[in-house]
């Protein structure tokens, strides 16, 4: 891990819906190893810029660049497949489904879906069913060392904070190189984002070489966390820098209060 290399690139991204422009030439880097802040209003252009980054929606203008190579165009089972991953605001998760069956659903790209594999070669199906049972025991191992025991029950028993512990589970399965969590702490409460946001340290440093993006609007969570912050507004980038120095702008000031402070 160098934490001075560049691994994504973004140069004069531009999305626009109709008369909407959502992303206004952007420009910014994401260095590898470090955990990057992504802050600004609602409707500022954090999540379109997520979306574009893996292949949901196709940019406007401009690229990007994830180590070295213009994701703008691809699908998003190539972005996926190069090692990004990602966790949405809302939850994604099949409530009747157990914990083991929600994790590995976010790796159906690597699995084997074909009849004659299902049907007729069912020690290799085994085999592979077997491995992620192992990947998804150690997965949660790290992660959070209780729901190794409860992995065949059901989510819809779970607490919110397992819930969410479970949806970054499922983007990190593949061991990605890029993490991209949205708004994590929705639904939370204070002690409890606490301790989500002490499990996505513990596991960073233990996978060793994972760069993370977070979108958050809760401050102390963006204090204790990141090395660097970007703010948007509008769609432009209006401030870059640590947290310190990101919240003594006059610019971020005046887009998160509508006046400047003093």
């Amino acid at each position: 891990m160098n934490p001075t290399k560049t691994l994504v690139d973004v140069q004069d991204l531009t999305m626009r819906f109709g008369g909407l422009t959502a992303l206004d030439r952007l420009d910014m880097t994401i260095r590898e190893g470090e955990v990057l802040g992504l802050l600004g209003p609602n409707g500022s252009g954090k999540t379109t810029f997520f979306n574009v980054l893996t292949g949901l929606y196709k940019a406007s203008e401009g690229a990007i660049l994830y180590n070295g190579h213009d994701v703008i165009g691809k699908r998003p089972q190539e972005i996926y497949r190069s090692g990004v991953a990602r966790t949405f605001q809302r939850s994604r998760l099949s409530l009747p489904l157990t914990v083991f069956d929600n994790i590995v659903i976010g790796d159906y790209q690597h699995m084997h879906h074909g009849l004659v594999f299902n049907l007729f070669r069912r020690k290799a199906f085994r085999a592979e069913y077997d491995a992620y049972v192992q990947k998804v025991r150690e997965l949660l191992g790290i992660f959070s060392p209780p729901l190794v025991d409860r992995m065949f029950e059901p989510v819809e028993t779970f607490t919110m904070i397992d819930r969410r512990r479970i949806e970054v589970c499922r983007a990190l399965l593949s061991r990605p190189r890029l993490l991209l969590l949205d708004e994590p702490s929705a639904g939370m409460t204070h002690d409890e984002t606490h301790a989500l946001m002490g499990d996505i340290l513990d596991v960073r440093s233990k996978l060793g070489n994972l760069t993370v993006v977070l979108i958050e609007h809760e401050m102390n969570v963006i204090e204790r966390i990141t090395d660097r912050c970007v703010v948007l507004n509008y769609g432009k980038k209006i401030a870059e820098g640590t947290y310190a120095h990101i919240t003594s702008d006059p610019a971020v000031q005046t887009a998160y209060l509508g006046e400047e402070t003093t």
